[in-house]
């Protein structure tokens, strides 16, 4: 069985030969070296100033330089070799967040977010990391250009997955991801800015309506160039709770993203939905939108009821649930307690399908190597169908 049909086993809560696998990002010098391939943004540092420094040329260098598809599925590559090496099955490539303004020390990407690259002090790895908001309030955000649905890197990037997926023999399954509504919103103003923008319902209307229409014109786009799995980056809450009330989900976020997962769903296409944090208190509704499938099930928010085992319980005949080993704990507990926690999660969220292996975020620079390969290993050891764990 090859890693796509083992991961639309495990979204039809079907059992495969064993369970699928998968990491949003690594981002650890340590694994990669391991793997043998170079980290996917090292020298990014360098490549910003070089991007800099070629905007006085009206971007005609610059927009040739990025939209090079050479460059692009050499970039992909290296990541999609690191996920085959480690044995995981589903790996996103982004449509979304293109750069759109380029600094010595970062960029503003398509939704006015600030990114900033740093040195990891350890091991000099280049970090690229949410600095802030480019806008300051609604003027801001109209006097910036709106993301071009058309922007050719789009279309290529969907181009290179296809083209990785026909290479690997089954290996990795590739898949298109973007950013929907409510994350990157209050991310490119920040949260005083956006807290002070929800006190005037006609423009924070207008921006989600924007972002809307955005998202459901590339779910379509994805849909054209014939995806059969959508990945879809949206936090909706942090580790004590929601960003805003839920009234605000259900009146500018959810006809939205009901309307995405009913084009997709009509096209026999799955939504699957990563939001970070605590968002017990609307999962249902996410649901009922008609999310397939939920990422990461975040395990160190502040509600215990917030839980992928009640979760799977509960829910588990509805939705595929992805996770969710602590990062927490990878990089700071010992392999053993890694090990002990994955076969829980395998042996209690693994039978019937319905549960793909991950951890519960990403995988981050302090994480340990000997924890990820315990995770790995239990994995491939226990994660084989039909389950047979002993207590």
């Amino acid at each position: 069985m090859n890693a796509k049909e083992r991961v639309h086993k495990a979204l039809n809560h079907e059992e495969a030969d064993r369970i699928p696998s998968f990491e949003d990002e690594i981002n650890n010098l340590s694994i990669c070296n391991y793997y043998g391939e170079k980290y996917i943004r090292q020298g990014v540092q360098r490549y910003l100033k070089i991007a800099a420094y070629l905007i006085p040329f009206k971007n005609r260098v610059l927009k040739k330089l990025l939209s090079s598809k050479n460059l692009i599925k050499r970039t992909q590559m290296k990541k999609a070799n690191i996920w085959r090496r480690a044995g995981l099955d589903l790996m996103t490539v982004g449509l979304s967040m293109l750069p759109v303004k380029y600094f010595k020390w970062g960029y503003v990407d398509e939704y006015g977010r600030v990114f900033k690259c740093v040195k990891n002090p350890s091991d000099n790895m280049d970090i690229l990391y949410y600095k802030g908001g480019y806008f300051k309030d609604f003027d801001d955000y109209e006097s910036f250009n709106y993301p071009d649905i058309d922007d050719e890197r789009r279309k290529i990037n969907f181009q290179v997955l296809n083209e990785i997926n026909e290479e690997s023999n089954g290996e990795i399954y590739l898949i298109p991801g973007f950013s929907a509504l409510m994350e990157m919103t209050w991310e490119a103003f920040g949260l005083d800015n956006f807290s002070r923008l929800m006190a005037k319902p006609k423009k924070i209307r207008k921006i989600f309506d924007d972002r809307g229409k955005f998202a459901l014109e590339l779910t379509k786009r994805c849909i054209e160039w014939g995806t059969e799995l959508i990945w879809i980056w949206d936090d909706y809450g942090f580790k004590t709770g929601l960003f805003m009330n839920p009234k605000y989900y259900q009146n500018y976020i959810f006809p939205w993203l009901k309307r995405i997962c009913d084009y997709a769903h009509k096209n026999e296409v799955k939504i699957l939905l990563h939001s970070c944090g605590d968002i017990l208190p609307i999962f249902k509704d996410l649901i009922d939108c008609g999310i397939d499938s939920f990422n990461p099930i975040e395990p160190t928010t502040a509600n215990p009821d917030y839980d992928i085992f009640k979760l799977k319980e509960q829910y588990g005949n509805k939705i595929t649930l992805i996770g969710n080993v602590s990062p927490q704990d990878l990089a700071d507990k010992d392999p053993e307690f890694i090990i002990n926690y994955t076969k829980k999660l395998i042996k209690e969220c693994g039978p019937g399908g319905g549960f793909i292996l991950a951890s519960g975020h990403s995988i981050f620079p302090k994480i340990k190597l000997e924890n990820f390969l315990a995770m790995r290993e239990t994995a491939v050891k226990f994660g084989v169908y039909p389950i047979n764990i002993l207590d």
